[in-house]
C-alpha cells in the first residue's frame, strides 16, 4: 500500500500534491520575522511542491513571507502548488474579490492555484475589514451572512473566471453545508480542508466528500496544537501508542507513519513545522504500510470514527457548532 505523490481535482486536469507545508502560527509571537520564510524555503528545497497559507494568519504577514521564499527559491510559479484562503470578514459578495486582491499583494502574486472559504460563517466587519468583538474579545458573528454562504460562494466563482484562482474551495464545511453549497455551485468545489487525523477520522464526512468529487486536505494531521481558545482534545494525542509501536517497527517516526496512513486513504496533508528535521521528515512518508498496521491505524476510534475528538473545538468560542454533521448551524 503505497501512496501517490499527487491526487486528481474533479472537472480540472490540475492535480494536488499530497504532501504539503502548513504554515498556520497558533502563537506568531513565538516565532522570530523571517521563520516562516525559512521554514518555506526549507521545505521547497526539500522537494514540497505544495504550500497552504491564508489570509488570516498574522494577517497577511505569513503570506508575505511565503512570497519572498517562493522567489528565493528560484522555482518556477508554475511548479509550485500555492493555497489561500477567504477570510471571515470578507464573505460579503462584493468583498470577496478585495480579499483575494490582498492576499495576491501579499504574496506578490498574480493568482493562486487553490483559493478556499476558510470557514462558512462570517464575522461582522469594521470599516476597515477588522473583526467586530464582543466584551470578552469573541467575535461577532453576522448570522445572515454566515447562511448565505451559497452566495459567498457564487462571487468566489468569478474569481475563477477573472484567473485570480485556477480552482475554488472550502474550509471546515460539514456534510449539511457541502449539500447545501453543490445545489447552487456552478463551479465545484475541488477540496474540502479539514482537520483529520487517526484519532478524529470523521468518516462520513470523508466518505461524503468522496462520494462527490471533494477531495480532502487534511490540517492538524499529526493532531496539531491546542490553541488555547479552541481546544478540545485532552489526554494522548494521535502521536502516542499504538501508533509509536508501528512506528518503531518500521523505522519510521510516529509523525511519517501518520502522514504515510492519510495520504495512503487518498488525502492531502499539510503538517506544519519550523524544523528543518521534521519538515525533511514529513515530507519522507511515501512508503509501503502494512495492511494490517494500516487497519490498526483505521480503527482506533473505532470501525466507524464516532470515538474521535477533534484538536479544535469552536463551540464554545462562536456559541454554535459549525461542525453539526446533522444540521446546518448557526
Amino acid at each position: 500500500m503505497v501512496p501517490q505523490e499527487r491526487f486528481n481535482l474533479k472537472d480540472t486536469d490540475l492535480t494536488i500534491p499530497s504532501r504539503g507545508l502548513g504554515t498556520f502560527q497558533v502563537d506568531p509571537k513565538a516565532y522570530p520575522e523571517g521563520s516562516v520564510k525559512d521554514s518555506v524555503l526549507n521545505a521547497l528545497r526539500t522537494g514540497y511542491r505544495h504550500i497552504d497559507t491564508a489570509l488570516g494568519y498574522g494577517w497577511g504577514a505569513v503570506e508575505r513571507e511565503i512570497g519572498l521564499a517562493v522567489r528565493e527559491s528560484l522555482i518556477p510559479r508554475k511548479d509550485i502548488f500555492l493555497v489561500t484562503k477567504l477570510h471571515n470578514v470578507f464573505h460579503r459578495p462584493e468583498d470577496v474579490s478585495v480579499g483575494i486582491n490582498m492576499s495576491l499583494k501579499n504574496l506578490g502574486m498574480d493568482y493562486v492555484d487553490l483559493y478556499l472559504m476558510h470557514f462558512p460563517y462570517a464575522y461582522a466587519a469594521t470599516e476597515n475589514y477588522g473583526t467586530q468583538r464582543t466584551d470578552d474579545d469573541k467575535p461577532v458573528i453576522d448570522v445572515p451572512l454566515s447562511r448565505a454562504y451559497d452566495q459567498t460562494w457564487t462571487a468566489m466563482e468569478a474569481l475563477v473566471d477573472d484567473g485570480k484562482a485556477k480552482m475554488i474551495g472550502v474550509s471546515n464545511f460539514s456534510t449539511p453545508k457541502l449539500k447545501r453549497l453543490l445545489k447552487v455551485a456552478r463551479i465545484h468545489p475541488v477540496v474540502n480542508q479539514i482537520e483529520l487525523h487517526p484519532y478524529f477520522p470523521q468518516k462520513g464526512l470523508v466518505n461524503y466528500c468522496r462520494e462527490n468529487g471533494i477531495h480532502i486536505t487534511a490540517h492538524c494531521p499529526l493532531g496539531g496544537n491546542v490553541v488555547p481558545v479552541l481546544g478540545a482534545r485532552t489526554g494522548p494525542g494521535p502521536l502516542e501508542d499504538p501508533i509509536k509501536a508501528i512506528a518503531q517497527k518500521n523505522g519510521r517516526t510516529p509523525g511519517q507513519v501518520i502522514l504515510c496512513y492519510l495520504i495512503s486513504l487518498g488525502v492531502s496533508v499539510i503538517p506544519k513545522s519550523n524544523h528543518s528535521k521534521r519538515i525533511e521528515e514529513n515530507f519522507d512518508v511515501l512508503f509501503d504500510l502494512d495492511p494490517a498496521d494500516f487497519e490498526k491505524i483505521d480503527s482506533l476510534m473505532g470501525v466507524d470514527g464516532t470515538l474521535g475528538l477533534r484538536t479544535l473545538d469552536m463551540t464554545e468560542y462562536l456559541g454554535f457548532n459549525n461542525f453539526n454533521e446533522l444540521v446546518e448551524e448557526p
